[in-house]
């Protein structure tokens, strides 16, 4: 019998880094988030005002539910619980769903920029890879 006690064994090394870079890249999109909210129109270049004063209304819960999601999931990752995963699941479909502007709101489409597009590129594959990640660990038994 290699492992007795499977559903409580103890995690590997790897798990526990995984789970804290979920954590970190969840905190900066928690960070980026306040600072967006909390800067005033004015107090931004005049590019990104432009693009906030395009955006709909909704894009900002949207934004608002991927990250505070996503933070949610990656404490959960390190409290190794299985809801970890849904949590995840939301924050990629906020996360997605925070860039959609870009492909279907006309005005913000023109006021895209190649850097938005690597930066929608970037959020969406690490919020993919933080989902993958947590169903792996789900799937290994890591979670309860």
């Amino acid at each position: 019998m290699a492992n007795a006690h499977a559903g409580s064994h103890s995690v590997p090394k790897s798990f526990w880094m995984g789970a804290v870079a979920v954590l970190l890249f969840m905190g900066v999109g928690v960070a980026g988030y306040l600072v967006t909210m909390m800067t005033p129109l004015e107090q931004m270049p005049a590019e990104q005002q432009a693009k906030m004063a395009a955006m709909p209304g909704w894009q900002t819960a949207v934004y608002a539910v991927a990250v505070w999601s996503g933070l949610l999931g990656a404490i959960g990752l390190l409290l190794r619980r299985s809801w970890s995963v849904v949590a995840l699941l939301v924050s990629l479909i906020g996360a997605i769903g925070t860039f959609l502007p870009f492909l279907v709101v006309s005005q913000v489409r023109a006021l895209g920029t190649m850097g938005d597009a690597i930066a929608a590129a970037i959020v969406i594959g690490l919020c993919a890879a933080s989902l993958w990640f947590a169903h792996h660990s789900q799937q290994k038994g890591w979670l309860r």
